[in-house]
């Protein structure tokens, strides 16, 4: 006796499946500039490497006969893949069935996402479109079944968090993403939106309006232009196509889990390459800026640089690089942002970024130009001496090993959150440092003196001058405060030569991390 009228069955559904919300529904996706769900993942993944679970995961309707009349798929599509040969996992809300709200079985697999990339020790990519949930339309009183999950029932935001404690998350915004889902975009190592298509929301205009009487669109409330400053997402792509070149990019740097090492490439780059502008790429002139990623790029593998957060806290350049074809994180000041100031974004900015390479075993280079934390009216309302204690408390809890160049400024409190623990130390000739830049220290120490002068600017620029002339280049080398004073031109080869160094360091550097309380 033959089992084909049950393969028949399953292959019906599957067939069904792969129609998603049928071709208007599709037809409608494609109109609002977006891809469908298994577009996505085809765009994103090695060719044929997917393998999804769950196919036929859904609700059937059949007659009394047995016969299927109707299959309605479970709106999250989910599976194994492969990128650049790794696995993974990804996974997705399917906009075409219910604008992405979870069904049961879509609620279930998405779920299920989260504790396969636990389970496998391979990185998680989702696709976020749609809302956390909905009110039912239905009406009148029911008994049973509408009270939620079981007491015992795992929490739903336990797997989100361990997963992303032991393996690379990424999550992109491909279109209208609230509730449940925006908070899974925040809940990763990397988040990007499309700037276009995609608006990120807690509650979307209709819950707005309800709770504040303010009419406002999803662009207004949640849009590219909104999020690119506020943190929520660390990137922005053009399109859709960008959004899986950025992830792709984005998990090149990444080991698969906590216990694997980071992924060198081979690298075609001189180790010992000089770029002559670095001999003069600071201004003798110290009320002049000049372009600090200019020096990241002359340092790092060519092409390499991938920046991260570029408009939240945008006085603090970070990104992922490679040195020698050893991937790197990235920390520096820009000058042209707030003279390179910690702001209270860009605290919290570096705060998570350091994390994120302390957890995948990536050695962090800070290039410092610190003047210290921002001061004023608004920096003490954005409480900007807190979050950047709690950055203090992140780099002295990191446990990965730390290259430090000063390029010309390291003042105060902020300045040494630019250190970690054991690191090498290097500086330019350039460097300077102390308690309070000249000019806090001048406007403080001086204050009388310049206050009785027939011109007080005048006196001000005179004393800071004089002050500044004294300062020698020498003196922290001498007194051996840092490891190296170098030429500038040599950056690149010492830190390819630490990156030799520091190799037996970062083979023991696996597992789980944990840190204290911090501020």
């Amino acid at each position: 006796m033959s089992w084909q009228r049950e393969v028949d069955g399953i292959n019906q559904r599957k067939t069904l499946a792969r129609e998603q919300g049928g071709a208007e529904s599709v037809a409608r996706q494609h109109a609002q500039g977006r891809l469908t769900i298994r577009e996505r993942i085809a765009g994103l993944v090695d060719a044929d490497s997917f393998r999804e679970q769950g196919p036929i995961a859904g609700y059937s309707e059949t007659d009394e006969q047995g016969e299927l009349r109707a299959f309605t798929p479970g709106n999250y599509l989910l599976g194994f893949g492969k990128i650049d040969g790794r696995p993974c996992v990804v996974g997705g809300e399917d906009f075409t069935l219910k604008g992405g709200s979870p069904s049961p079985a879509g609620l279930r697999k998405s779920v299920f996402a989260e504790e396969l990339a636990l389970r496998y020790r391979v990185p998680l990519i989702r696709f976020l479109e749609g809302g956390g949930g909905s009110v039912p339309r239905g009406a009148g009183k029911s008994s049973g079944g509408g009270g939620g999950d079981a007491v015992n029932a795992p929490l739903r935001f336990m797997s989100i968090m361990q997963v992303m404690s032991t393996v690379p998350v990424a999550s992109a915004a491909m279109g209208p993403v609230a509730g449940l889902p925006a908070a899974r975009l925040v809940a990763s190592h990397f988040s990007v939106m499309t700037r276009t298509t995609a608006q990120v929301m807690v509650g979307g205009p209709a819950l707005v309006e309800r709770a504040f009487g303010q009419a406002i669109t999803k662009e207004e409330l949640g849009g590219a232009q909104v999020h690119e400053s506020s943190g929520v997402v660390d990137n922005v792509a053009e399109d859709e196509s960008d959004v899986f070149r950025q992830i792709r990019r984005f998990l090149s740097y990444l080991p698969s889990n906590v216990w694997e090492a980071a992924p060198a490439l081979p690298c075609d780059d001189d180790r010992h390459r000089q770029e002559p502008e670095l001999i003069s790429i600071v201004p003798r002139n110290r009320r002049r800026s000049y372009a600090m990623r200019r020096i990241i790029e002359s340092v790092v593998d060519r092409h390499s640089f991938f920046e991260l957060a570029p408009l939240h806290g945008p006085s603090q350049i970070t990104g992922l690089a490679r040195l020698y074809g050893h991937p790197v994180g990235i920390w520096a000041n820009d000058p042209a942002w707030s003279a390179g100031s910690m702001t209270a974004d860009a605290a919290r900015k570096v705060r998570r970024f350091v994390d994120l390479c302390d957890t995948f075993h990536l050695p962090i280079v800070a290039l410092v130009d610190e003047p210290g934390f921002m001061i004023g009216p608004e920096a003490e309302q954005a409480a900007t001496i807190r979050h950047g204690a709690a950055t203090l408390f992140a780099v002295m809890q990191s446990t990965v090993p730390w290259a430090s160049v000063i390029i010309r400024k390291v003042y105060g409190v902020a300045g040494a959150a630019h250190f970690g623990p054991d690191g090498m130390v290097f500086a330019w000739p350039s460097a300077e440092s102390g308690a309070l830049p000249i000019e806090g220290g001048v406007a403080v120490a001086y204050r009388r003196e310049i206050a009785a002068a027939s011109d007080p600017e005048a006196k001000r620029r005179e004393i800071e001058d004089q002050l500044a002339s004294q300062r020698s280049p020498y003196a922290r080398a001498e007194a051996f405060n840092v490891n190296d004073l170098i030429d500038p031109r040599h950056t690149r080869p010492v830190l390819c030569d630490w990156i030799d160094w520091i190799q037996p360091r970062l083979q023991a550097h696996r597992g789980v991390r944990a840190y204290t309380v911090r501020p």
